[in-house]
């Protein structure tokens, strides 16, 4: 399993999700630019104590990131296709998210093998509340909780 975000730009999120990729031990991909200073300082402040626990690749463009890590890419949207608690994980999927206010452009979009929605009421949820719903689906379907 691997959490990849596309030009994230909320500083506390990021800071969120690489906690719960910590926790989880699952590696985390961020896809560049990003809407915060992101050097290897940042990363450990954002991170706290959790920060040796989780692996952070940085990829310069989303074809950077598609070219270098193979796998399954799974979009996590609100024009998902498939609902969350409907969707099949396979392990070594890449669950995908897009920018807190933009989303994920088209070309992300036509990339990912499968697109899937988080079932709520409301719009949409904190980009840091959908990673740790869906990772933790995810992982439960596997077998892969501790």
């Amino acid at each position: 399993m691997h959490v990849t975000l596309h030009q994230p730009g909320i500083a506390a999120n990021f800071g969120n999700i690489l906690r719960t990729c910590a926790c989880f031990g699952v590696p985390l991909s961020v896809i560049e630019p990003t809407g915060f200073p992101l050097s290897a300082k940042d990363v450990r402040r954002a991170a706290m104590d959790y920060g040796a626990a989780v692996e952070v690749g940085r990829h310069a463009t989303w074809e950077a990131y598609r070219d270098a890590l193979p796998g399954r890419r799974v979009l996590f949207t609100t024009r998902g296709a498939e609902r969350l608690d409907r969707f099949a994980f396979q392990p070594g999927d890449h669950l995908v998210f897009g920018n807190e206010s933009a989303g994920a452009p088209d070309a992300v979009h036509k990339d990912c093998e499968a697109r899937v929605a988080i079932p709520i009421r409301g719009r949409s949820l904190n980009l840091s509340n959908s990673v740790a719903i869906a990772l933790f689906e995810a992982l439960r379907q596997l077998d892969g909780l501790a």
